[in-house]
């Protein structure tokens, strides 16, 4: 059997990837009077009279609700909610196995900013944070953006901020390989959805260099009348050298690609334009360029998010030491420094001594890598003073 049927097969033998057990066992009277009536009416009093004490009193302080509209489901599009489940069940298991963090998938069937917007909020009191996945965009940016003015826990869309901070964390890395220097580099991200954007935003914050964002019609240049809200957004901080053209045009020169678009897209002859190339291709499964005509093409370093090539790219090195920070000491939220500093923790997973082209990102199999994250994320929330406890 291919992959795709030893997959199916398994999903039917287990009727789903992850259930609810009871962290007590009840067997006894004096059990059923703790955990349930009349003896759970007290922790409810005490919560009632102090909010702070859900988190304390009930599972909701290590519980990540995974939310989907199923609109951008795992390179299949738009297939629905009920049909993203199985991804949703699947975060669940990874957030419990990488990060002992618990985690309840919850697919909405709405494509309405409000409905959503609102039936989270609804349902956040539930839960100690929000992972938002497989939302399409620029749908999901306005998701996000009032989920966190209207929820007092964090709120991470991981399609995003966790491609970003993958990228961001192999990207360090390259660049010791390479010898290129932070601040004047080139990078041509092609896809200017939700990754993409994501990508470039962090990218510039951290001070990269010139990022030079590409879509379906090539460079994107502020002006554009054919730019959506989020592009248009980016379009004002990146390309500063306001080139035009393909996207053969803006890899003349640079210094790294980053695909989070479609397969096969770049060419061995793209490549060899540009210096000493950092090849990031990242759409799945198959590339914008397979990594051996990158290396024809002259690329030093290649990445994707594949787990048959070395340097595969993958957003389980993020999400579950994020959370697992963030929850560990009751963070309002996810800020830009708690993304810049979990970058870098991932990053110094690769030592000085074992880094080559071929290894500059840690294994997704590695489980310490989400301890590290954690404790970068937690010590950035105490640091900027949004730690609760």
């Amino acid at each position: 059997m291919n992959i795709n049927e030893q997959a199916l097969k398994l999903h039917e033998e287990m009727h789903g990837k992850i259930e609810v057990i009871s962290r007590k066992r009840i067997e006894t009277r004096e059990d059923l009077s703790l955990l349930y009536t009349p003896g759970v009416a007290e922790p409810c009093r005490q919560i009632a009279a102090d909010y702070e004490k859900s988190f304390t009193l009930t599972r909701r302080s290590n519980l990540v609700a995974v939310i989907t509209d199923g609109t951008a489901v795992l390179g299949l599009g738009d297939i629905g909610p009920a049909a993203g489940m199985p991804v949703m069940e699947g975060k669940c298991a990874l957030f419990k196995e990488f990060g002992d963090v618990d985690a309840f998938p919850l697919c909405i069937d709405s494509k309405d900013t409000d409905t959503i917007v609102n039936t989270i909020a609804l349902i956040s009191k539930s839960f100690g944070g929000i992972n938002l996945e497989d939302i399409a965009a620029p749908r999901c940016f306005e998701i996000e953006r009032r989920l966190k003015e209207v929820c007092d826990i964090p709120i991470f869309h991981d399609d995003q901020h966790g491609t970003a901070i993958v990228v961001a964390a192999a990207l360090l890395n390259a660049m010791k390989v390479t010898k290129k220097t932070m601040g004047e580099m080139k990078i041509v991200i092609n896809g200017a959805g939700a990754a993409g954007i994501a990508i470039g935003k962090l990218l510039i914050n951290m001070g990269f260099g010139n990022i030079i964002m590409c879509d379906i019609n090539g460079i994107i240049c502020e002006g554009d009348a054919r730019l959506n809200a989020g592009q248009e957004e980016i379009s004002k901080i990146s390309n500063l050298e306001k080139e035009h053209g393909t996207l053969a045009d803006a890899l003349q020169g640079a210094d790294a690609f980053i695909g989070v678009s479609r397969p096969n897209l770049v060419t061995k002859e793209m490549v060899s334009t540009m210096k000493d190339g950092i090849v990031f291709a990242m759409a799945n499964p198959t590339p914008e360029i397979m990594p051996e005509e990158a290396k024809t093409g002259g690329a030093v370093v290649i990445g994707t998010g594949r787990s048959d090539f070395p340097n595969q790219i993958n957003n389980v090195l993020v999400f579950p030491g994020i959370f697992k920070g963030a929850l560990s000491v009751r963070a309002k939220e996810i800020t830009e420094s708690m993304k810049e500093r979990a970058a870098y923790a991932i990053a110094s997973m690769i030592s000085e001594e074992e880094l080559t082209p071929e290894n500059i990102i840690p294994s997704a199999l590695n489980k310490n890598v989400a301890d590290v994250v954690a404790k970068a994320v937690a010590d950035t929330a105490i640091e900027e003073g949004i730690a609760r406890i």
